[in-house]
């Protein structure tokens, strides 16, 4: 391998392992379990890098003797800003799943992801965040019912998945890009693995 270091995507995330293969980086998954529990007060970027570097980090046990460049990422999707937003992670269940696509429909909210790599020589660290602003229209109860009948909110930030069926509840997006809504800015993740020393890769969904 040279002085090229092993790329580690700390994520069991099939959509992150998507998007960063779609760039053409040779890496490996390795998910990594880590304590998303957070003291209040933290903005929505603030919690999405702090989560994101708890997950590279966790990843360092995989490096073994190698020399590696961890990756990180977690998507929050929050209604509001700073501090006081109302925060949406992941929902436990159905009920939750309902109650997240209530709370979501008709507004204009935000799409925060954290990325953050870690490298095993030094622990060098670094994080950074993309934020998209997502328009959503009004939702009917039935409407949102059947979403959450279909399954598809299982593992998905805010309860929604707008690279499934959710496409059709979303009007608009600001800002950062779709694939900050999917789970990981592409352009954003090879910037921060380059800075390290990882591959200098062009984002080939950049043209999208």
């Amino acid at each position: 391998m040279g002085d090229t270091p092993r790329i580690i995507l700390a994520s069991a995330s099939p959509r992150r392992r998507v998007l960063l293969g779609e760039t053409g980086l040779d890496f490996d998954v390795r998910p990594a379990g880590v304590d998303e529990d957070l003291a209040p007060g933290f903005a929505p970027e603030q919690a999405a890098e702090t989560l994101a570097l708890r997950k590279a980090r966790a990843g360092l046990k995989d490096c073994g003797s190698e020399q590696c460049l961890i990756l990180g990422s977690d998507t929050i999707v929050a209604i509001g800003e700073g501090p006081t937003a109302q925060q949406l992670g992941k929902p436990a269940d159905a009920a939750e799943a309902l109650a997240m696509l209530a709370a979501l429909s008709g507004t204009r909210h935000q799409v925060v992801t954290g990325v953050a790599v870690v490298r095993s020589r030094d622990q060098a660290q670094i994080t950074a965040h993309e934020r998209t602003w997502v328009s959503m229209r009004e939702l009917g109860e039935d409407e949102m019912r059947a979403y959450v009948d279909s399954g598809e909110w299982q593992d998905k930030a805010g309860g929604y998945a707008i690279q499934e069926t959710a496409d059709r509840f979303v009007t608009g997006l600001e800002g950062g890009g779709w694939d900050n809504v999917v789970g990981l800015p592409v352009a954003l993740s090879l910037q921060l693995l380059a800075s390290l020393g990882g591959p200098d890769l062009a984002d080939p969904r950049s043209s999208r």
